[in-house]
């Protein structure tokens, strides 16, 4: 039991590395995408709503496969699987915080970009110190939800071998005979998700606090 729960913690690390390397790309993506999708440049914001579309629109598991196969059957040469993993995961849930980002966005009335404007201060200034830090206070529900289900969806790595957690549940039920390594998988994604709940409600708070 001690070396099973040792091998699944040393998965849960590649599992955790999944969440935060998606985390630390896809949310600044996500609010490039969101500025090309509300873009006056037709074009841009054509392209952009297009790929958002495709994003949401087909499984994360089809996307991985495409990301790790595609390049080889394309240009002859691939990346490593857990390159892929997170290329795929990036671009998966970059789409989804670029639609969060753009709901906040849109909820601010526009007098308060008139009123910026009016005061002297620059498009930039305004959207930076004004506008982004209560977009950021609106979003925060939305984002915890698609937060905790990126935490679930680590577990869709295994689709192109990558030893999460998992799969290391998966193969070790296998080995044993018994369900018992999927129910501490199971305990492991409660754990990760209750701290990422946990979190939010904290960020939040302060967020309350300080407004």
């Amino acid at each position: 039991m001690v070396k099973l729960l040792l091998l699944m913690l040393e998965a849960s690390l590649v599992s955790l590395r999944i969440f935060f390397l998606t985390l630390l790309f896809a949310l600044p993506l996500g609010l490039l995408v969101a500025r090309g999708r509300m873009s006056a440049n037709k074009v841009v914001s054509s392209v952009v709503n297009i790929y958002i579309m495709i994003m949401r629109g087909t499984p994360l598991i089809l996307q991985l496969i495409f990301v790790y196969f595609a390049p080889y059957y394309i240009f002859g040469a691939s990346s490593g699987r857990f390159t892929a993993v997170i290329i795929a995961y990036v671009i998966n849930y970059a789409a989804y915080f670029a639609e969060i980002y753009r709901g906040g966005i849109q909820s601010i009335s526009p007098g308060q970009w008139e009123a910026a404007h009016v005061l002297g201060f620059s498009r930039s200034h305004t959207y930076f110190f004004i506008i982004l830090p209560q977009v950021i206070r609106r979003i925060i529900p939305a984002m915890g939800n698609e937060v905790i289900t990126l935490v679930k969806d680590t577990a869709l790595a295994q689709t192109i071998g990558v030893a999460e957690l998992f799969r290391v549940a998966q193969n070790a039920a296998a080995r044993e005979f018994s369900t018992m390594p999927i129910f501490i998988a199971g305990v492991f994604y409660f754990v990760m998700n209750a701290v990422v709940s946990r979190t939010f409600d904290v960020i939040e708070k302060r967020l309350d606090y300080y407004s």
